[in-house]
This record gives C-alpha cells, sequence and structure tokens, in this order.
C-alpha cells in the first residue's frame, strides 16, 4: 500500500471462481484510516498481458502468475509503479518466472511494461520487495527449493528468500553469485521482507527513492 490524496491505497490479488481460481488479476482498494477499505469499482485494474506475460496454459503451469503486487513512486517520473509476480510467454516452463512491471499516473489506468527481470532462473519469483540501500537497488523475491529451473538447481538448492541487485530503482537487475537472503531446504524463511528501523535510510525498506518516510513506501 502507498500512501495517496490524504489517505491510502493498495493492490491486491484477486481470482475469479468462475474460473477455478486458476487466473490472477490485480484490484484497487482505498482507505482513510488503515482499518476500512473499499474495493474500485472499476476492478480489476491491472491483468497479464501476453505480449510479454504468460496467460493461464495448465500445459506449462497450474495457473495463471498476476501477483503479490509491490507498489511504490519512481523518483524520475513521479508515476506509480507495480512490480508483479509474473510468468514469461516464452523459454523453458520451468525457468519463466520474472518480476513483471505496470506504471500508472493514477491508480486506474495501468500500463503494463515488459518484466524488469530475465527469465531462466526459477518457475516462481514470488512476493517481490523493492529496496534502496548503499546506493544500489535490490529486488528481494522468494522461491521454494523445488521452483529452481533445471538450469539454476545445483547451484540453488534451498529456498526462502532472495535479491536481485542494480544500480536503477527500474533496473536491469541481475543475480548475483549468492543471492541468498535466508533460505534452507524446508523454505522455512519464505517471503522474508527488509523493515526500516530507526536507525536511516541504510537499513530501510523504502522504496526507490531513498529518504521517503514509510507512508509513501509501505507494501
Amino acid at each position: 500500500m502507498i500512501g495517496h490524496d490524504d489517505g491510502w491505497a493498495m493492490l491486491y490479488t484477486g481470482r475469479n471462481r468462475t474460473e477455478a481460481g486458476l487466473v490472477q488479476r490485480i484490484g484497487l482498494a482505498t482507505s482513510t484510516d488503515l482499518v476500512q477499505w473499499t474495493k474500485h469499482a472499476a476492478n480489476p485494474v491491472l491483468e497479464a498481458d501476453p505480449r510479454w506475460y504468460e496467460l493461464l496454459d495448465r500445459g506449462a503451469w497450474h495457473d495463471q502468475a498476476w501477483r503479490d503486487p509491490w507498489l511504490f513512486r519512481e523518483r524520475n517520473d513521479d508515476a506509480f509503479h507495480a512490480l508483479v509476480t509474473a510468468r514469461a510467454n516464452h523459454g523453458p516452463s520451468d525457468g519463466r518466472g520474472v518480476i513483471g512491471h505496470a506504471r500508472s499516473l493514477d491508480l486506474l489506468d495501468w500500463e503494463v511494461l515488459p518484466p524488469l527481470t530475465q527469465p531462466g532462473d526459477a518457475g516462481e519469483l514470488e512476493v517481490p520487495q523493492l529496496v534502496a540501500a548503499n546506493e544500489r537497488f535490490y529486488l528481494l523475491f522468494s522461491t521454494l527449493a523445488e521452483r529452481w529451473s533445471a538450469r539454476r538447481a545445483a547451484r540453488r538448492p534451498a529456498g526462502g528468500t532472495f535479491y536481485f541487485v542494480g544500480d536503477d530503482s527500474l533496473g536491469p537487475f541481475e543475480l548475483p553469485d549468492d543471492p541468498a537472503l535466508t533460505a534452507d531446504r524446508d523454505g522455512s524463511l519464505y517471503a522474508g521482507k527488509l523493515v526500516a528501523d530507526r536507525n536511516g535510510p541504510g537499513s530501510s525498506s523504502r522504496s526507490a527513492t531513498p529518504g521517503r518516510t514509510a507512508r509513501s513506501s509501505a507494501s
């Protein structure tokens, strides 16, 4: 979620019972007090674009991935950006996991853009989080041990929370040689988050603009 128009806005994942919950889409909800939330009448506001992303293909994957939106403001264009658990529409099925990307000026009309990461590493890159620290940008994600692709399986035997690194908030991002923040064979430390403390931006979970308050960067 993010502070917006004297209130709060949140993107969330939704599924449709008529599709047996297999297709994921993203909706918008707003609040003035962080307790009562109102779903927007125009939902869903954000859907996978087949130009770059895999739609439902039961032969390739068990569902249509388009979930876990991480919302932030980008310092260079002052637009809203969403990072999304998604799958590319090409390559070996076990390595199509990518971090999807979309941009909006008003949280309602979204332009779906190419992914910020390249496919090939895992079948799923879940619960993304963008962190600015030490003059670089870290794109966190989680995956289970069994979700690493055949290309990566020998080098990435654990599941948990991992990261890409880049010099800009919108990439390009690369997977370092040792990308694990916290991981084990069981994936017991899944969906980890970096959280801001009182020591300042050097250890914060703030979004693409270092120094923003937690209100403008929480998700």
